[in-house]
């Protein structure tokens, strides 16, 4: 029997009651949906107590729990995902973009390179009303690409 190597499947944050209920949560909803595609689970509602939105796959999921002593951090402490394209990359940071001219409070790090010669690594970071920003990479992995090719 083989078994299953041990996977991430999700981050826990505390921030305000407040947050979690009323417009703070409609904010949430909407901006991680819109921008991400993330669901919210109202299922797991809990009115200023917990949040739940499932990200990419069944088993993943951002946990938001209320708490007046919430999480507070620097800002470019983070969470990632990785995309299989530039273009996918290129997809969210528009979405991101565009509903920053709605709302201010969008928070954007943009498009950058860290090229290690097999490997480029191409990221943006998007913070918006969580104590974390969400990271997401695109990886170039030319030198294994160029020899597939071949």
């Amino acid at each position: 029997m083989s078994v299953r190597p041990p996977r991430f499947n999700h981050i826990a944050m505390s921030v305000t009651p407040a947050q979690l209920q009323g417009s703070g949560k409609d904010d949430l909803i909407a901006f991680y949906g819109a921008v991400f595609g993330w669901t919210h689970l109202p299922m797991m509602d809990d009115d200023g107590k917990r949040l739940v939105f499932q990200t990419y796959s069944l088993e993943q999921f951002v946990y938001l729990h209320g708490d007046e002593a919430a999480m507070q951090c620097p800002r470019l402490d983070h969470y990632g995902f990785s995309v299989g394209t530039e273009s996918e990359l290129d997809a969210i940071l528009e979405r991101a973009v565009e509903y920053r001219t709605r709302d201010d409070r969008v928070d954007i790090i943009d498009k950058s390179v860290d090229d290690h010669g097999m490997l480029a690594i191409t990221s943006i970071y998007v913070g918006y009303l969580l104590p974390m920003m969400v990271e997401i990479q695109w990886w170039d992995m030319k030198e294994h690409e160029s020899r597939a090719r071949a």
